[in-house]
Formats: structure tokens, C-alpha cells, sequence
């Protein structure tokens, strides 16, 4: 399965990403990035890349990889959406700069059609396994 129309228009809107890797030693490392969706793979890039600790994660051997794209439409009243990602990442180049490639394995995403938390919260989160591409 792949990414719903409505997910794919979330994505779409939005230019943050909160994207969290290991280290071989096992110490998490989240920070906020920008983010490309190419319709099946997702690119985190940034400034110096070469020397982040996501990418010295990946280097050392610790491809999977979480990240979140989230919002709030609404503070009053609290309206938050997301979409979580799991998935393995590999390092590509672009323009003599590392890059991290995300190949998304398993996705959640909750209340994209931003509806107050007090509605939303009956309908759950909306699980998918992607296929390897």
C-alpha cells in the first residue's frame, strides 16, 4: 500500500519534518528539517549535512529511521494531525552533499481532515505497511 490521496495532500502542505535516528550505541537524535516527497521516497537534507548526527547514525550502520509531520489547525479547540513514518534510510548524493533517502515501511496518520480531538478521537489512527519500492 502507499500513502491515501488525503496523506499525500498533508505531506504536500506542509515543510517540516521531525526526524529521529540512532546512533550505534543506541542514542536517539531527533531534530526538526525541511523535506522533499518524490510520491515514494522522502528526502531530508539541510545545511552541512555531512557533518549531522543523522548522518553519521546512517553511516554507522543504523538505517531505520521515525519521523513526524505534524500541525495544529486549532488551538482552541486543539486541533492536532499527523503523520508518523517508520522506515530505513540510505545515504545518497545530491550536489556533493549526503542526504538522507527514506523508504517509508510502516506509516500512522491521525485526524488529516483537522477536526477538533474531542471529534477525532473515535476514529483512531489509520495504519499502513508499504511495499518496498
Amino acid at each position: 500500500m502507499s500513502f491515501t490521496e488525503e496523506e499525500v495532500a498533508f505531506i504536500q502542505s506542509q515543510r517540516l519534518v521531525r526526524v529521529a535516528t540512532a546512533s550505534a550505541d543506541g542514542q536517539p537524535d531527533v531534530v526538526p528539517t525541511g523535506f522533499e516527497y518524490d510520491g515514494a521516497h522522502f528526502y531530508i537534507g539541510g545545511y552541512n549535512t555531512a557533518g549531522t548526527r543523522r548522518t553519521r547514525n546512517v553511516q554507522e550502520g543504523n538505517h531505520k529511521v521515525a519521523f513526524v509531520i505534524d500541525d495544529l489547525t486549532s488551538t482552541d479547540p486543539w486541533t492536532p494531525r499527523f503523520l508518523r513514518v517508520y522506515g530505513t534510510a540510505e545515504l545518497v548524493d545530491r550536489e556533493g552533499q549526503p542526504i538522507l533517502k527514506i523508504t517509508p515501511v510502516t506509516s500512522w496518520s491521525f485526524n488529516l481532515d483537522g477536526r477538533p480531538l474531542a471529534e477525532a478521537r473515535g476514529t483512531g489512527l489509520r495504519r499502513t505497511v508499504h511495499q518496498a519500492s
